[in-house]
């Protein structure tokens, strides 16, 4: 009896352990055995550089300090909140959208043509023509229109908007809540608008080489899907098997310490 009792919990342990090492490579992030604490490891990495399409939002402010009132025909502004609380919603009313030709109009310039241009470049196109009416006008252009959706195995899924010019992968997951335990930290899918279509990648969280994929930098609009794990019925079951098996050791334990006191 103590011989088997002594092979059950050898037996258990060895389950418990085999099984915190499969999980443990399954849930941490950019395994690489190189990561030193003494010395960074460099991944380069260089980022696409996105285009406003139509449908994107741009807020446009135009400033002059001797022609203000012809300034303020350019501002677009609501009064319904304070600008620290303004709302997605809000934010919308006070854009300017890039129409179906791919273009914006502004008051007194007319329409321009910013259709895949960098944010940056259509500032330059506005400020050059705000020039022919205002002196010393500044134009600031910004992308209001930037969110991700992050889907699946997350704690926290659904949109995100961002208010900064670049996002990366971990910083929309971190958005999201992170995935649960039953995330593919292998098999995630992002999801990307492109001029003829949509465009399907899967993500390796896991393989440090994704810090330099041209995919670590998110676009606007793109989403991602965390899938489940393939194994997760097969935990479940291991997770049972391992609970049962625990609990069979103990009563072996409890029927051996009574058979030895009743001897």
């Amino acid at each position: 009896m103590q011989i088997f009792v002594k092979n059950s919990l050898i037996i258990a342990v060895s389950m418990v352990l085999l099984t915190s090492c499969y999980y443990n490579k399954r849930l941490v992030y950019l395994q690489d055995d190189s990561f030193s604490e003494s010395q960074a490891k460099l991944m380069e990495n260089k980022r696409s550089t996105y285009r406003v399409q139509i449908n994107d939002i741009l807020s446009i402010k135009v400033k002059s300090s001797t022609d203000a009132q012809v300034s303020d025909l350019f501002n677009i502004t609501t009064t319904t909140q304070a600008p620290m609380f303004t709302s997605p919603g809000n934010l919308f009313l006070e854009g300017y959208s890039i129409d179906a030709n791919g273009q914006i109009t502004l008051p007194i310039i007319g329409p321009l043509t910013v259709k895949d241009l960098t944010v940056e470049e259509a500032q330059d196109l506005i400020q050059t023509n705000a020039n022919r009416y205002l002196k010393n006008a500044t134009v600031i252009v910004k992308l209001i229109s930037f969110k991700i959706t992050v889907l699946g195995e997350v704690n926290n899924p659904g949109y995100h908007y961002v208010y900064n010019n670049q996002i990366t992968i971990l910083e929309a997951l971190g958005l999201a809540g992170d995935l649960t335990p039953v995330g593919s930290r292998k098999n995630v899918k992002l999801i990307r608008q492109v001029s003829n279509g949509s465009e399907v990648v899967l993500l390796d969280l896991t393989d440090p080489a994704l810090l330099k994929s041209k995919y670590f930098f998110l676009m606007p609009n793109d989403a991602l899907y965390v899938e489940p794990l393939k194994a997760r019925s097969r935990r479940l079951n291991l997770e049972h098997l391992t609970l049962l098996f625990s609990a069979a050791t103990t009563a072996i334990l409890i029927l051996n310490y009574l058979d030895n006191n009743n001897n």
